[in-house]
């Protein structure tokens, strides 16, 4: 699910996009597939900085968004902050993917709008950990827990404050498994200030268990860059990217780091220990790619003929 953003050109979306993958067929070659989906009822509106977590629950799914940032409504615009951003309310927006239809959620505890948080969500919980506020420009170590039912007729939703958060912002998380273990890295203790610790995340029935983890052996690029962003390479993998600053000969550059967690019973790691490497992937002196050779999205219509859904080669 793709929802919202913002582009360079100050322009931030409202639209959601469904983003499949198929895979059919003797040759193997992947399509991605992006269908613009409408939604109905009480819709959220433009904003980014959100999360989407998906929720289970007496055998139905749904869609939870929260948080985000958004321009000031125009009704209390000047000319000084026509350009002005600030939190979204905090409210929850429920939406179903098979009929479209979207409503908001007040909830007591969720007083303060908040972007850039992290959401992780088992069966018909979400954790909300973290994020910045921009009425108090604070990162408060906080941490809720929104519990989903989806009842028949009208959905029940309650939520509650934990103790156990953690202060940060734009942070990165990869899943370490096929049960709900994460581990978190990077992100921003302040404006100025990364956050070079690193921890992980474990949902089972009980709730939400957070602990210390031993951070990779950061670069000198990594620790002296005032930005770093990124996203999750795959189970236990984390991809970094870090611009080249103060030269100005190559001001678009980036560094790319993969960072990769060994859990238990991999590698050389003592049993119990998750261990963590660093390598540096540098394209400098790689012949550029033409756009056409970056990415392969389809197959011609004569690829298609044959292939079904009960295909199994």
């Amino acid at each position: 699910l793709i929802h919202g953003g913002r582009t360079p050109n100050n322009e931030i979306s409202s639209s959601l996009y469904m983003l499949t993958m198929d895979s059919r067929g003797c040759n193997r070659k992947l399509t991605l597939c992006c269908k613009e989906k409408e939604l109905v009822g009480e819709v959220p509106g433009a904003r980014y900085g959100h999360t989407i977590s998906m929720v289970q629950s007496h055998g139905k799914t749904a869609c939870v968004l929260f948080g985000g940032r958004s321009y000031m409504p125009a009704g209390e615009r000047t000319t000084e902050s026509w350009n002005s951003v600030v939190d979204c309310p905090p409210q929850v927006y429920l939406f179903d993917l098979e009929f479209g239809c979207s409503s908001v959620h007040t909830l007591p505890e969720l007083s303060d709008g908040q972007s850039f948080h992290l959401a992780l969500a088992r069966e018909d919980c979400v954790y909300i950990l973290g994020g910045h506020s921009l009425t108090s420009d604070s990162r408060p170590p906080q941490l809720f827990r929104l519990r989903v039912e989806l009842l028949q007729g009208s959905p029940l939703l309650s939520c509650e404050a934990l103790e156990t958060g953690i202060s940060i912002s734009s942070a990165i998380i990869t899943r370490t498994g096929p049960t709900h273990k994460y581990i978190i890295l990077g992100g921003y203790q302040s404006n100025s200030q990364k956050r070079l610790e690193s921890s992980t995340v474990t949902l089972d029935e009980k709730g939400i268990h957070i602990e210390p983890l031993e951070p990779p052996k950061w670069t000198p690029d990594i620790i002296h860059s005032r930005t770093w962003f990124g996203g999750s390479a795959g189970e236990g993998s984390i991809l970094l990217a870090v611009p080249a600053e103060g030269r100005p000969s190559q001001p678009d550059m980036h560094y790319f780091y993969q960072v990769n967690f060994e859990t238990e019973g991999e590698g050389t790691e003592e049993e119990g220990t998750q261990g963590c490497s660093q390598e540096s992937t540098d394209y400098d002196d790689s012949t550029p790619l033409e756009d056409s050779e970056e990415l392969y999205f389809g197959r011609e219509p004569h690829e298609l003929e044959g292939s079904s859904d009960g295909e199994e080669d």
